[in-house]
């Protein structure tokens, strides 16, 4: 995370970590419709830095940990492949999305915004599906709050986090096929 003040760069592991159990994911009841109307479209990996962008300056007061510096470095990890978004489109226009990185079977997931009702619930519910789909062992959300909270978020110590980071990012798992 980039300090706010002063745009430096540091590592975030707080005391106790928030993950997502990709098992106990449920969409919710009031996303449902939305899901079936085909209303939005969704697609990944097409216009990754736009997201970040996005992340970054669709809540100034919330996101002011995302630097230029983070942008240009999470985009380098991406053109290498282990940094993926979830884009949701609109009638051809960008509405929400999030980014995260990857390594092995664990997925990071960083930030994600929306511009339209819904459609940052919509990338998440595509992720936890793409994440199911291909495997993956680990959602780590970092920090729990109000929303992440819905989402299924809960908290275990920095130890345990740590056991089930490095038994995960062993395992090769691909984003995209």
């Amino acid at each position: 995370m980039a300090d706010p003040f002063d745009g430096s760069l540091d590592f975030y592991d707080p005391d106790w970590r928030a993950i997502i159990p990709l098992e106990n994911y449920k969409p919710p009841k009031s996303l449902r419709p939305i899901l079936k109307s085909n209303l939005f479209e969704v697609k990944f990996n097409t216009c990754f830095e736009r997201v970040m962008l996005y992340c970054k300056h669709t809540r100034p007061e919330l996101e002011q940990w995302i630097s230029d510096d983070m942008i240009f470095l999470y985009t380098e990890l991406h053109r290498q492949g282990n940094a993926h978004s979830v884009e949701v489109f609109k009638e051809g226009e960008l509405v929400g999305g999030l980014y995260g990185v990857q390594v092995g079977a664990v997925f990071m997931g960083e930030s994600m915004f929306h511009i339209y009702p819904n459609a940052s619930k919509i990338a998440f519910h595509h992720l936890i599906e793409r994440l199911k789909q291909q495997d993956f062992k680990l959602l780590d959300s970092q920090i729990i709050n109000g929303f992440t909270q819905k989402l299924g978020a809960i908290e275990i110590p920095r130890k345990e986090f740590k056991i089930l980071l490095n038994e995960a990012i062993k395992i090769k798992r691909a984003f995209i096929n």
